[in-house]
């Protein structure tokens, strides 16, 4: 049997986000108590000579603060994009994969 302790839980949903240098993971996954939580991890890719490695960040948002993180992130999306920069084309980066995505593909294991 595997020994499991140090690594996360059962994976139950997984959404990948390609920005830039970044990848963002959004993942479901399972409690001992068979209850659900969202881990949402950065991936920044970085080089160091010839060799790369991956610099992460991670945030644990359990089902209870689901809504208020919702609402806190759209409030703030929103005024950004209405308050801060009304004129500024966020769309223009909804088509930014290439096909250059799959060479540096990030593998989650």
């Amino acid at each position: 049997m595997e020994d499991r302790r140090g690594y996360d839980r059962d994976e139950i949903f997984s959404k990948k986000v390609k920005a830039g240098k970044r990848t963002y993971f959004f993942d479901i996954k399972t409690t001992r108590s068979n209850d659900y939580y969202l881990t949402i991890t950065e991936s920044k890719r970085k080089i160091n000579g010839d060799n790369f490695s991956y610099e992460k960040h991670k945030i644990f948002l359990y089902k209870e603060d689901f809504l208020k993180f919702v609402d806190a992130l759209n409030e703030t999306v929103d005024h950004v994009r209405t308050e801060l920069l009304p004129d500024y084309d966020f769309e223009q980066f909804d088509n930014e994969d290439s096909e250059d995505e799959y060479k540096d593909e990030l593998k989650w294991e």
